[in-house]
């Protein structure tokens, strides 16, 4: 009874038109890409500080 019961839901899923995916995420996922080009800025001006510091060392 349960496998009967699981095909038809199954089946029922399958038919189903609504195939679009909500994007629920995206905001969170835009921010996320500009935190990680605010990230890879920081770090290219931490190595620029860190060369410039020991070409001054020299």
């Amino acid at each position: 009874m349960k496998y009967i019961l699981l095909a038809v839901v199954l089946l029922l899923t399958a038919c189903d038109n609504s195939s679009t995916v909500p994007k629920i995420a995206a905001p969170q996922r835009e921010a996320l890409e500009k935190a990680k080009g605010v990230d890879q800025a920081v770090q290219k001006e931490t190595e620029e500080s860190k060369k410039k510091i020991e070409d001054a060392e020299k």
